[in-house]
């Protein structure tokens, strides 16, 4: 009897010790399965997106990708990867790696280690290289997603018979979106010691010096900035009232520093912003004399606006208006050029 109670006792122990290892082994298969169902799930989206893009008349295309980074991570690797919305606009990266957590499926970091080719409507297509080039995008549904962009050592080299490129290189490139309350959009953007060939008062005052662009801006009815390309998307976006509330815009060329701190800017009908940007100028009244000599604009425009600036200015800086109306820019009472054209 002792002996019968006691192999009793024992069975137990042996459930015991083989119960976590049982629990551990129903664990890997969870997680084996949940892990295959996200990477069929990862690729389900890239095909989805890739109807949708061209039922909109685009395309989306690769001719390879692979998905992997069991157990912990999934990693997409694309080669070839190409896209194009409706209006022409395009990008095409020879490769594309990006990666996402298991924990965080929605959460995507990617670089590109071999640059990447964009390609314009009009002007053709423009090679871009860098050192780095990486980016991080989150909250997909969010208007708009939260995307962080990361470039260094930057090159800009139009292909041939393309149009050239308004910055030939630059040594950073950062760019934030982030959404905010009330149907509300930030966008930050910081270019660093470019070289672009400005033209215009501020390549007047600049003289082929190195540019610095710092832009921060919040922008209203965030979710109506969307269509099949980007020239729908901000027509929606102005239709529903949309505008641009500059918080600061800085652009720094050799000499010349144009430093705007409010404005609000939309976007009429022809593409071209409209409003005004209340700014501070460095070596305005030197440049539009220049320009005026030059016959850039009107000699007597150029001196009128000179006058006006001469009277805003302390030392070598002087309080001025930006005005975008009816497709131009003035300066006080002289068109300095055209508006700038958004799409």
């Amino acid at each position: 009897m002792t002996r019968l109670l006691s192999g009793a006792r024992r069975k137990p122990r042996r459930l015991g010790l083989y119960g976590p290892f049982l629990l551990l082994l129903a664990f890997a298969v969870a997680w084996s399965a949940g892990w295959l169902w996200l990477r069929a799930e990862t690729l389900r989206r890239l095909d989805g997106a890739r109807a949708s893009m061209i039922g909109a008349g685009g395309d989306l295309s690769w001719a390879s990708r692979a998905v992997t980074g069991f157990p912990f991570r999934l990693d997409v690797n694309l080669t070839n990867l190409r896209l194009r919305e409706p209006s022409g606009w395009g990008l095409a990266f020879p490769t594309l790696n990006a990666e996402a957590p298991v924990f965080a499926p929605t959460h995507w970091v990617a670089v590109a280690p071999a640059g990447l080719a964009f390609t314009r409507p009009t002007g053709g297509e423009v090679m871009v290289g860098a050192k780095v080039l990486r980016a991080s995008v989150s909250g997909l549904a969010a208007h708009p997603p939260r995307i962080s962009v990361e470039a260094i050592g930057l090159t800009f080299t139009a292909a041939p018979g393309a149009s050239p490129f308004f910055v030939r290189t630059a040594a950073d490139l950062h760019l934030h979106t982030r959404a905010g309350p009330e149907d509300q959009g930030a966008i930050y953007v910081e270019l660093d010691r470019a070289a672009a060939p400005l033209t215009g008062l501020m390549g007047r005052i600049a003289a082929g010096g190195p540019v610095n662009l710092t832009a921060d801006a919040i922008y209203t009815h965030a979710a109506a900035l969307s269509g099949p390309d980007w020239a729908g998307a901000v027509r929606a976006w102005s239709a529903a009232g949309g505008s641009l509330n500059v918080r600061r815009l800085r652009l720094a060329a050799g000499d010349a520093v144009l430093d705007a701190h409010a404005g609000t800017l939309t976007v009429d009908d022809d593409g071209r912003l409209r409003g005004a940007l209340a700014a501070s100028l460095r070596q305005a009244p030197r440049a539009l004399a220049v320009m005026g000599r030059r016959g850039t604009i009107a000699a007597e425009a150029a001196g009128a606006a000179g006058e006006v600036v001469g009277a805003r200015s302390a030392g070598p800086f002087a309080a001025v208006t930006l005005d975008f109306q009816a497709g131009q820019t003035t300066l006080g009472p002289a068109a300095i050029g055209p508006a700038p054209k958004v799409y």
